[in-house]
């Protein structure tokens, strides 16, 4: 789609949302709708709730511009309602949604395509697990399976902590993931318009890049580019762009990492629908790794919309 075209849209900016990363999408979601407001595009911000399809409806959107976090704007479940309504939407489709928010089988499609994952475990919701039940020695990283922005995780280092970060966990999924710690760099690869745009390191003040890092100035440093061998920035760069294309992944994503010592890159996670907020990573890799302004970025990620599955027969 060309900027003209563009012009002639109305664009809803959808933010906020009904999950546990509610209020960074509406940071998120307001940052992508000034910019656009900026450029001269017809946008409205529209906080989505259960009734989302009429609000589509009723203020006549052309194009979606997706700006929500977590489970139902990150899972599939709203892309598939605008397939539905045959509204063309920014980001990856249903099936890359659900995949790259499922950490299990998302971890199983990485493995699939030969890249590194952490030796991990799956523990349900009423099972007891112990640290000598493990088949990796602590410490562990805990985790519900669908959340993001790190809600729910935990580094556990002694035996009796490991039960408390599993019912941490288990207020928010009722499938956890128990991986093996990985000591390394963390290391986030930009995707746009389907290309690694560069990586970025983040150095966190607390044990590991958490919400509080995340989402607090001054709580973790970010070093542009990665501080890689260029041989080793090449490969993850490379790595990242084949998980986004492992997973059926459209337009741009952010990938994370843990680069060790030796060299192996241990492939995290796909964020389908990372931050757009003053400290979020993408736009930072997006200005220092391909020269684009916040205003640039949002731009041509709305050009990108489309519908995924095709028009309606």
């Amino acid at each position: 789609m060309t900027r003209d075209e563009l012009k002639q849209k109305r664009i809803g900016v959808l933010m906020g949302g009904l999950s546990a990363e509610r209020d960074v999408s509406l940071k998120s979601g307001m940052a992508v709708h000034q910019a656009l407001l900026a450029m001269g595009y017809d946008s409205t911000a529209l906080d989505v709730r259960h009734n989302v399809a009429v609000m589509l409806r009723d203020e006549k959107i052309d194009l979606a511009f997706i700006a929500l976090h977590g489970r139902y704007g990150e899972d599939g479940c709203i892309q598939g309602l605008l397939e539905l309504m045959q509204i063309p939407y920014t980001g990856s489709g249903v099936l890359a949604s659900a995949l790259a928010m499922h950490k299990l089988y998302s971890k199983q499609a990485f493995a699939a395509a030969g890249l590194t994952i952490t030796p991990y475990v799956t523990v349900r919701q009423g099972d007891r697990c112990s640290a000598e039940q493990l088949p990796f020695s602590l410490p562990v990283v805990v985790k519900p399976v669908q959340e993001g922005s790190s809600v729910g995780v935990a580094i556990v280092k002694r035996p009796e902590d490991l039960q408390t970060a599993l019912d941490d966990a288990f207020r928010y999924d009722t499938l956890v993931l128990v991986e093996k710690y990985i000591k390394g760099q963390e290391v986030q690869v930009g995707i746009l318009a389907n290309q690694p745009i560069g990586a970025i390191e983040i150095v966190p003040k607390n044990e590991f890049y958490d919400f509080e890092a995340k989402y607090s100035d001054g709580m973790a440093e970010h070093i542009f580019p990665a501080r890689l061998a260029e041989p080793l920035y090449q490969k993850v760069q490379q790595q990242g762009l084949q998980a986004h294309q492992s997973l059926g992944c459209d337009g741009y994503c952010r990938v994370d990492f843990l680069v060790t010592e030796n060299g192996d890159c241990y492939l995290l996670e796909v964020n389908t629908l990372p931050g757009m907020t003053a400290l979020s990573l993408l736009p930072e890799i997006a200005q220092k790794g391909a020269g684009l302004s916040f205003e640039a970025l949002v731009e041509q990620i709305a050009c990108s919309a489309a519908l995924k599955t095709g028009q309606a027969g």
